[in-house]
């Protein structure tokens, strides 16, 4: 006996909870129930209002997915699978927009038949490939810089969209960016919507697993997390390249859970090049921002005639930047007025170019060289801060000294003091006033001499946004 029943199986927009749309497909759907088949009567759905995504009747409140009502103990119970009117083969378009929603565009390409089979490797292969299959339990990839980690996450979370699962692949350090972000005004996701995404994906990959800042609330969020998953056994992937026993003891007795966990260790050395190595360690935040070009600069969509000529004045100043990178570029103003979007355009250019470009936020900065003390560690923090005070080009994105420890502080203002010294091309981008940070930041990035402030003078664009809507 089985009845059927569907809900969303992504977030909604507006304000309406999950509960609320689950009550509200409910009400639209009727189920009848047969001995050993399932009837459907959709007599109450508005055939007026097709389905967003297949143009049917819209079982799946236009979001892609369903759960069957089925008993405890059948292989669907609990499952949220693709909506029945919605088959793989009529959606060339699917695979694509969830590697949007999950970050793993930039790794389209990782996949289990572009993966270099060595024999170190292939226990973690077969592994990964069986769980890429049916994704069941824990997967937790260990092993040194280079080891091949990523790839294999990647390569099963490309398995699954390919299936039409919902995927998210992300950083700690950079979920707990966005985590911390969520909490500010000008957050389009507020922090409870996107806590409750995360940790109820159908499949998380978080990658470097121990990188991440160990603040007290790093750790709790971290905790809460993978416990949740633990405890409602949701498929988990993650990977580490730090000594299992330095991370937080409540985290490690999920991750050593043998019933539920498949512990990995990658004994292989770091395949890439040397320059390879230092390309992929120095560029890969920039390919997060793919999409952040020149042409895709809005320069006057919501804006009044005051802001259309500055943000034309800004998109000007960073071409003109990208086409001949000397001295600095400082892009000033509120969060959500384009500055990361201009820095990152002038990287995509540069990169194209054949320069090598080094795009990370202040805040990955400082985890990027305090890893470098931990016990596993294959390079120094000399290494490592002698490769990114001298890159070709460094795009520093949101600088700030709020939080920072005097240790992380003093670290950034030695790095700046010696691209300011050396005339090195860089590129900041801040929304605080350079003068009330420090003495010291405002007399480099003031110098006119050396390089060009900008003053970003724009309301947000979500302000904008939301003024447009409230014309409408």
């Amino acid at each position: 006996m089985s009845a059927l029943f569907w809900y969303a199986g992504r977030g909604t927009a507006g304000t309406m909870t999950l509960a609320d749309e689950l009550k509200r497909l409910q009400d639209r759907i009727k189920t009848s129930r047969t001995s050993g088949t399932t009837k459907k009567a959709i007599t109450d759905v508005d055939l007026n209002n097709p389905c967003a995504i297949c143009g049917d009747a819209p079982l799946c409140g236009g979001l892609g997915v369903v759960r069957y009502e089925v008993p405890v103990g059948h292989p669907l119970f609990g499952k949220l699978m693709r909506c029945p009117n919605n088959p793989q083969e009529n959606d060339d378009s699917l695979q694509q927009r969830l590697r949007e929603i999950g970050n793993l565009t930039a790794f389209a390409d990782k996949r289990f038949d572009t993966f270099e089979e060595r024999e170190p490797l292939m226990l973690a292969l077969r592994i990964t490939r069986k769980f890429a299959q049916t994704p069941e339990g824990w997967v937790l990839l260990r092993g040194p810089y280079g080891c091949g980690k990523t790839h294999l996450a990647a390569a099963i979370a490309n398995e699954r969209i390919a299936a039409g699962q919902t995927v998210i692949f992300i950083t700690v350090p950079d979920l707990l960016d966005h985590l911390r972000a969520a909490y500010g005004p000008s957050s389009e996701v507020g922090y409870d919507a996107l806590f409750e995404r995360v940790r109820n994906s159908q499949l998380l990959v978080l990658d470097d697993l121990g990188v991440e800042n160990p603040s007290p609330w790093a750790q709790e969020k971290l905790f809460q997390l993978l416990n949740h998953r633990h405890v409602h056994r949701l498929p988990t992937i993650i990977t580490t390249n730090v000594d299992i026993d330095t991370i937080d003891p409540r985290i490690r007795s999920r991750l050593l859970d043998t019933n539920m966990v498949s512990d990995v260790v990658i004994e292989a050395p770091d395949y890439r090049t040397s320059v390879q190595n230092q390309q992929v360690q120095l560029d890969n935040q920039l390919t997060r921002y793919h999409a952040y070009r020149f042409d895709t600069f809005e320069t006057e969509k919501d804006a009044n005639n005051d802001e259309r000529q500055r943000l034309k004045r800004a998109l000007m100043v960073a071409q003109e930047y990208a086409e001949t990178p000397v001295g600095w570029l400082t892009l000033v103003g509120e969060s959500g007025t384009g500055k990361t979007h201009l820095a990152a355009a002038i990287g995509h250019i540069r990169q194209e170019m054949g320069d090598t470009v080094m795009f990370i936020t202040v805040a990955d900065l400082m985890d990027y060289l305090r890893v470098t003390f931990s016990p596993g560690s294959r390079v120094s923090f000399d290494q490592r801060f002698h490769a990114v005070r001298n890159v070709p080009l460094l795009i520093l994105d949101a600088l700030t000294l709020d939080g920072a420890s005097v240790w992380a502080q003093e670290k950034l203002l030695q790095l700046i003091d010696f691209r300011y010294v050396a005339r090195l091309p860089t590129v900041i981008t801040t929304d605080q006033d350079v003068a009330r940070m420090s003495s010291r930041l405002d007399t480099r990035l003031s110098d006119d001499r050396v390089g060009k402030l900008y003053w970003l003078n724009v309301r947000p664009y979500p302000t904008r946004r939301r003024g447009r809507n409230m014309r409408l």
